[in-house]
């Protein structure tokens, strides 16, 4: 098990060299600092706590600022535990970055899920509207709250509320593409939360250590000649050529 913390920044869509579409979302993953080990012995299981997004010493509490300190890095505005890994492969201060992950590996994403507002139960749960005739006393309400005995709404019934910002993850997503340079990794689909939001990677459970074979992406970087450079060489050429034919 392996995990890492990062930032959602938009979806996009990316070709392999055999012209496949792939519908990627965009991670932004700086490399993330390990503020803290937990043990059996101090805390009664094993984990790493990753600290991520460098927070202005200003604005961090002295609790914070104290404990990054002792990891000897600055303020981090995120910490989320990573259970499940060989705390013996880590130490206080190490950096984890992006390239713990490779194309084609299969991960779980969670995050935070956009938030609606208070809603009512069609756009909630997905209920049908009554008649929208004139004479219809029913038309968006939630229905009958409980009229027979024992004259009471039981509990789990659906009604409006609040609607959304949820923890969510998804599973068994596939890694495209991992960019060291720029600290970024593609993975495919949709990932929950909105632009800007928090997500943690992590291996997937029910695949764990599962690797796809993955395609090479067409490499957009590639300079390619324009018309005009590629028409005056081919005018040069035939005046040489010209040329050496009157010799």
């Amino acid at each position: 098990m392996k995990g890492i913390l990062g930032r959602k920044i938009g979806m996009t869509q990316v070709f392999t060299e055999s012209g496949k579409l792939i519908p990627v979302t965009v991670v932004s993953v700086e490399p993330n600092v390990v503020t803290q080990i937990k043990t059996i012995e101090n805390d009664g299981y094993e984990a790493i706590q990753l600290g991520f997004d460098t927070k202005r010493e200003k604005l961090a509490t002295k609790a914070i600022a104290g404990h990054t300190a002792k990891a000897n890095t600055t303020p981090k505005r995120f910490f989320r535990e990573i259970k499940g890994v060989d705390i013996n492969d880590y130490t206080v201060g190490q950096e984890v970055k992006v390239d713990i992950f490779t194309a084609g590996e299969v991960v779980d994403v969670t995050g935070t899920t956009k938030g609606k507002g208070f809603q009512g139960v069609i756009k909630r749960h997905g209920q049908s509207r009554g008649p929208m005739g004139h004479g219809s006393h029913y038309h968006r309400r939630p229905g009958s709250m409980g009229t027979m005995r024992p004259m009471r709404v039981f509990k789990g019934k659906k009604l409006p509320g609040h609607m959304g910002t949820l923890t969510v993850t998804i599973q068994n997503l596939e890694v495209v593409s991992v960019d060291l340079e720029n600290n970024v990794i593609l993975i495919k689909g949709n990932v929950p939360g909105p632009k800007k939001g928090l997500v943690i990677i992590k291996s997937a459970v029910k695949a764990n250590g599962k690797i796809n074979d993955a395609e090479n992406l067409v490499n957009y970087n590639v300079t390619e000649e324009t018309p005009e450079t590629t028409e005056v060489e081919s005018a040069e050429v035939e005046v040489e050529e010209t040329a050496t034919e009157e010799n």
